[in-house]
């Protein structure tokens, strides 16, 4: 767990409230606030907070500060980062089901088009920190989980290299994956700010920061991030019923970044690859890693409107690839 110091949590309070509209704003959720140094800034500022606690030591004193207040704080019992387990049976908390914590903070769905209805903010455990954006990645596009809810927007600390990887441009080695492409084609991805390790305080027994190493990328400071999934996500041939698929095909094609295109396509029985490249203006030599996010849209559209391309043929690595990251 990392905490967060007075000093940065006047930075980050600054940073969720940079460009509120007018008008009612929406629900503020703050996943693992401890001791609650932000939750007070927060509250100061007069934004109405929902924190949602895994660690029973530091509900009594948040309980004890709800209960001072009219209102403007909800305390609730569980772990952000264990909702909606594929389990069968009774969720024992902390974990829980994201029907009940919606429910819980008065909060409905609203259409994807609608304004954004919750903005959450969090710390991405850093042991499994990749396989989060997985799976938070998995929710958007097949609007699912918190995504239910609408266009829910995320605010979350993550380590720079993670960061590199989402905002990476194509043709950059080793940076630029299926990971970059698909959160660059959901959401609007804004740096809001840079903090060192060293501004982050954690209750590891020996005081020690636990700071991934990474040989080939920076990771100098945690990055907050706003991730906004884009209006516009569902409006041409991507839709939730076949998004799987659209994630599936691009890890496919970025499994070898160097590889030609025109090579996956005929992997996949499509002799007329070089023709549909044409059609979209795309080098036929062009590499996987050459393609922009928006390129990768345009060529699964292109697909799904082919006569000669079935998802059936997917369909088995598809549901493998969903059963790995979940």
């Amino acid at each position: 767990r990392f905490i967060v110091c007075p000093q940065l949590a006047r930075t980050v309070q600054r940073c969720l409230q940079d460009g509120t509209r007018p008008g009612p704003q929406p629900v503020l959720l703050e996943c693992a606030p401890g001791p609650g140094i932000l939750t007070r800034t927060l509250l100061n500022a007069g934004v109405r907070v929902v924190a949602l606690e895994s660690n029973s030591a530091f509900l009594p004193n948040l309980q004890s500060l709800e209960n001072s207040l009219d209102g403007q704080l909800k305390v609730i019992y569980g772990d952000f980062f264990r909702l909606d387990p594929l389990v069968t049976g009774t969720v024992k908390p902390p974990a829980m089901c994201s029907d009940k914590l919606f429910e819980t903070m008065g909060v409905a769905a609203v259409p994807w088009r609608a304004d954004v209805p919750v903005k959450i903010f969090g710390i991405l455990p850093q042991k499994k920190e990749r396989n989060t954006l997985w799976r938070l990645l998995f929710a958007l596009y097949e609007c699912s989980s918190i995504y239910r809810y609408g266009r829910v927007e995320l605010n979350i600390f993550i380590s720079e290299k993670e960061y590199k990887v989402l905002t990476a441009k194509p043709g950059q080695t080793r940076a630029y994956q299926a990971l970059t492409v698909l959160w660059q084609v959901g959401c609007e991805i804004q740096l809001l700010h840079m903090e060192p390790w060293s501004s982050f305080v954690t209750n590891l027994k020996n005081g020690g920061l636990a700071v991934p190493k990474s040989t080939w990328l920076p990771n100098d400071h945690l990055c907050l991030v706003r991730l906004t999934p884009q209006q516009n996500l569902f409006t041409g041939g991507l839709k939730p019923t076949n998004s799987a698929t659209f994630i599936f095909m691009v890890k496919q094609c970025l499994a070898k970044p160097k590889s030609r295109l025109t090579a996956r396509l005929n992997s996949w029985s499509l002799d007329n690859g070089g023709k549909l490249l044409r059609e979209l203006e795309i080098p036929r030599n062009a590499e996987a890693r050459n393609l922009y996010p928006e390129d990768y849209r345009r060529l699964f559209e292109a697909l799904q409107n082919s006569s000669m391309f079935t998802e059936t043929w997917f369909h088995d690595d598809v549901l493998e690839s969903i059963r790995h990251i979940n």
